[in-house]
C-alpha cells in the first residue's frame, strides 16, 4: 500500500525521545516507517520541557508533571481539552496504544469521539512493577484493576514476547492477543573498522583488549547486580577484560557506588546513555560478549541490536530475553547466579572463535528489522479495522466505558476541561 492510499495511525505512549527506552525506541520506528512507506503517523505523548520535535510527522505533546524521580519518566494529563480537540481533527484510521496507563486513558476518550479501534501492545511486566512498587496490598489490588480495565477496553491486544503474554495473564486478563515481535533499527552486520577503532582510542583499550558489554538503563532490575560480582569473581582468573556499561538510569550512582565497595572500578567503564544509533553500533560491534541477566524485560531488543552486529548474548534461561535462544548455539543461556555468569564469560573468552561462531549464527537467527517488524503489524491494522466495522469485538457496557463515553460528552459538546 503507498502512503498515498496508506492508514493514519496514530500512535500514543507514555514515553518518547528525549527519554530513552526500548518502548519510545519501538513507538518513533513504528512513526519512522509507517509516515516514510506506508501511511501517515501522529506520535501523542506527554510534554518535556526545551524539547524540540524534528521528526517528518507531528508529534503532540499534552501537559505532564514531573514525576521522574520516582519513576524515571513524566506522566501525562490525559484529559487535555486542546490535544483532544487536535486528535478530533486529524483523520485517525487506527490508535496504537504502547501503555496502558495515560496513553490509554486519552485513547479510550479519543475513540468515543472519532469511533475508530483502539490496539494496545504490552509491553511491560505490570504485575511485577505494581509488586514492586506499591507497597500497600489494598492499592495494588486497585491499580491492578485500573490497569486491567485499560487492557481489556482495547479492540485488539498485542504482546511483544510470549513472556510478556505470561505477565498479561498474571495480571487477570483473560481475552485474546496476539504476539508481535518488536524489530531492530541497526542494519544488519558489523560497523565500519575505522568506527570500532575509535571505541578503542574513546575507551584507552588495545585492539586486543576483551570487551564485555551491557547497553540499556542502568537499573539493578536489569541484572547489574549479577554482572558486577561475575566480574569481582573473574578478575582472578582474567587480567585483561573490561565491563562497559552504557546507559542511564534513576539507579546508576548506587551502581557505580557498589562497583567501588566491590574492588573492580579497574575492570568497569561507565559511559552515559548514547542516541546516535551509529555510535551504538559502534560500541555493538566491538564488544566481544553481551550480558543481558535480566528476567524483568519483556523483549530484549539489545539482545537482537547485538546479534545485528554479530555479537553473542549471554541472557537468563527461562527470561524473556532468551525466547528464541538456542543455548550454544545462537546465544547463551545461565542461571541467576554471579558463578554461573562468570564461568561462561570467562569460557567464551578463552574460546574466541567458538564466541565468534554463536555470534554469526545469531546474527543470521534472531535478527528483525524494524522494517519488516512494522510492516507486518500495519498489515495486521487492516485486518482491526474490518473487525471494528463489522462490530466483531465485544460491547463495551462496563462501569469504566460509561465513565468514557460521560467524559466524550463533554468534549463532543465543546465542554472539555480547559488545557494548562
Amino acid at each position: 500500500m503507498n502512503q498515498q492510499n496508506g492508514m493514519n495511525v496514530c500512535l500514543m505512549n507514555d514515553s518518547f525521545p528525549p527519554t530513552i527506552d526500548g518502548v519510545a525506541n519501538c513507538v518513533k520506528n513504528y512513526a519512522d516507517i509507517i509516515e516514510r512507506d506506508l501511511g501517515h503517523a501522529l506520535v501523542c505523548t506527554p510534554h518535556y520541557p526545551h524539547v524540540q520535535d524534528n521528526y517528518p510527522y507531528p508529534v503532540l505533546r499534552y501537559p505532564s508533571f514531573n514525576i521522574s524521580k520516582a519513576i524515571g519518566y513524566r506522566a501525562g494529563m490525559p484529559f487535555d481539552r486542546k490535544t483532544i480537540e487536535q486528535l478530533k481533527q486529524w483523520p485517525i484510521d487506527v490508535i496504537h496504544v504502547h501503555c496502558p496507563i495515560m496513553s490509554m486513558v486519552m485513547a479510550r476518550t479519543v475513540r468515543e469521539l472519532v469511533h475508530r479501534p483502539i490496539i494496545l501492545t504490552y509491553h511491560s511486566k505490570f504485575d511485577v512493577d505494581i509488586q514492586q512498587e506499591i507497597p500497600s496490598p489494598a492499592v495494588q489490588e486497585q491499580a491492578t484493576k485500573a490497569i486491567l480495565a485499560n487492557i481489556e477496553a482495547a479492540d485488539a491486544v498485542w504482546t511483544v514476547s510470549e513472556g510478556a503474554s505470561r505477565s498479561l495473564r498474571n495480571l487477570g486478563y483473560t481475552g485474546e492477543y496476539r504476539v508481535m515481535q518488536n524489530g531492530v533499527d541497526l542494519p544488519l552486520g558489523t560497523a565500519p573498522a575505522e568506527a570500532v577503532m575509535a571505541i578503542n582510542d574513546q575507551l584507552g583499550l588495545a585492539p586486543d583488549t576483551p570487551l564485555l558489554l551491557f547497553i540499556g538503563r542502568i537499573m539493578w532490575y536489569k541484572g547489574i547486580r549479577q554482572i558486577l560480582d561475575a566480574v569481582r569473581l573473574m578478575k582472578p582468573e582474567n587480567p585483561d577484560f573490561r565491563m562497559l556499561f552504557v546507559g542511564d538510569g534513576l539507579d546508576k550512582d548506587e551502581i557505580v557506588r557498589y562497583a567501588q565497595e566491590i574492588g573492580v572500578t579497574d575492570r568497569t567503564i561507565f559511559l552515559p546513555a548514547v542516541t546516535d544509533r551509529n555510535q551504538l553500533r559502534a560500541y555493538y560491534s566491538r564488544g566481544d560478549l553481551f550480558l543481558f541477566p535480566s528476567d524483568y524485560d519483556t523483549n530484549g531488543l539489545v539482545v537482537h541490536e547485538a546479534a545485528a552486529c554479530g555479537t553473542a548474548s549471554v541472557t537468563l534461561a527461562g527470561s524473556c530475553a532468551a525466547e528464541n535462544v538456542i543455548d550454544g548455539r545462537n546465544g547463551l543461556t545461565v542461571d541467576k547466579t554471579p558463578e554461573s555468569l562468570a564461568k561462561i564469560c570467562l569460557e567464551m573468552l578463552s574460546h574466541p572463535e567458538a564466541m565468534r561462531r554463536i555470534g554469526e549464527c545469531a546474527q543470521a537467527e534472531l535478527y528483525l528489522s524494524w522494517d519488516e517488524s512494522v510492516r507486518r503489524a500495519y498489515r495486521e491494522y487492516d485486518n482491526v479495522c474490518r473487525d471494528y466495522r463489522r462490530h466483531l469485538h465485544p460491547a463495551r457496557n462496563g462501569k469504566s466505558d460509561y465513565f468514557f463515553r460521560t467524559v466524550a460528552k463533554f468534549f463532543r459538546n465543546g465542554r472539555g476541561g480547559r488545557s494548562r
